[in-house]
């Protein structure tokens, strides 16, 4: 009879424990490095736009109302899409007149934890970014003066302006919109994850592979640039520090940062992107060309980190993003109030219609 050869009962448990210590810096480390999705962003803004019920709920009207661009036919929600993640899973968002915007529309869902919003970090927060998207010419393509004469035509929103902001002389305006509509979107956030249980410490709610790929991100460079509540979002960084990407990932005409302060030494840079929901936010990268999120970990790998990433790594944090998933946003669609005679017609570009036929 064959003798069995077996491991130490000493050994066996010697190597236990060196598992579980590895682990337990491993969770220490992330905890450092990390923070999970709070329950509620109500503090995160409450000192410069306090978070009530009535602007929450006038905050989700407009952002559903298509009203608030010149055509009436563009919301918020369209290229920010509640129930697509966020954004809208096309390269770049069609707007006004069927124009393409430049770059690719950031998800919405947790973008109260970013340091600034935009690619370029042009506004310094939800209330500036509001903004920009109703007045841009190839998105909603709106103006103040038009859109404080839609919403004053409508009396539901008179009065839903005039409960959210009481103690304002002109309670219908472009700036309190704007208050609003942050209000509502700071309410888009993604708790719960199994990467925010495992921050908790539950060291269960991460498989081995996603253990290994945040191994690798912590240890070989992308927790650099992402890290924070948002995994990202935090900061300003050079797209391309190692080798440029091609241009249709990386465009050489966007200049990115550089465009807002006129630096030379932020051509190139932008904002890191929140990796929260990531695998929900396809196509990737500023360009939107990028459509598997295992090639844009591929294209950081070779553009940012000069190859550490084994080919094993690059699947690892691939497995490991899909961690970040969190609870999606229960949403439901808002019933808008209806326009009056004195609302302002919409303005649609005079395009021939279809032919019964063609019907």
């Amino acid at each position: 009879m064959k003798a069995v050869h077996s491991i130490p009962v000493a050994v066996a448990l010697g190597l236990a424990s060196s598992a579980t210590l590895a682990n337990d810096a491993l969770l220490e480390r992330a905890q450092m490095l990390f923070e999970p999705i709070p329950d509620s962003a109500a503090g995160h803004i409450a000192e410069r736009n306090e978070m009530t019920p009535e602007k929450v709920e006038l905050g989700k009207l407009l952002f559903f109302d298509p009203r608030l661009s010149a055509s009436q036919t563009i919301s918020c929600n369209t290229c920010h899409n509640v129930g697509m993640g966020g954004d809208d899973n096309i390269p770049s968002s069609v707007g006004h007149n069927w124009q393409r915007g430049p770059r690719n529309s950031p998800t919405i869902f947790n973008a109260v934890f970013n340091v600034a919003q935009f690619w370029d970090g042009r506004a310094e927060d939800m209330t500036e970014q509001a903004k920009g998207p109703i007045q841009a010419g190839v998105e909603m393509n709106n103006t103040p003066a038009n859109l404080e004469a839609t919403l004053q035509s409508i009396d539901a929103y008179v009065d839903g302006f005039e409960n959210a902001f009481p103690e304002s002389e002109k309670a219908v305006s472009f700036d309190n919109t704007a208050k609003a509509l942050e209000v509502y979107q700071a309410t888009l956030i993604t708790p719960d994850a199994p990467f925010d249980q495992y921050l908790k410490g539950d060291k269960d709610a991460l498989t081995d592979q996603q253990i290994a790929g945040l191994d690798a991100f912590m240890n070989k460079g992308c927790v650099a640039c992402h890290n924070g509540v948002n995994v990202g979002g935090q900061g300003y960084y050079p797209f391309g520090v190692i080798n440029r990407p091609g241009a249709d990932v990386m465009p050489e005409g966007d200049t990115g940062r550089a465009q807002v302060t006129e630096t030379a030494a932020d051509k190139y840079v932008f904002r890191s992107p929140s990796l929260r929901n990531v695998e929900l936010t396809a196509p990737y990268f500023h360009s939107g060309n990028v459509w598997s999120l295992q090639e844009a970990v591929s294209i950081m790998n070779d553009a940012q980190l000069n190859s550490l990433l084994t080919e094993e790594d690059v699947v690892n944090v691939t497995a490991f993003l899909r961690s970040l998933t969190g609870d999606q946003p229960r949403v439901v669609y808002p019933e808008l109030p209806l326009s009056s005679d004195d609302t302002p017609m919409p303005d649609i570009p005079d395009y021939p219609r279809a032919t019964s036929a063609e019907g």
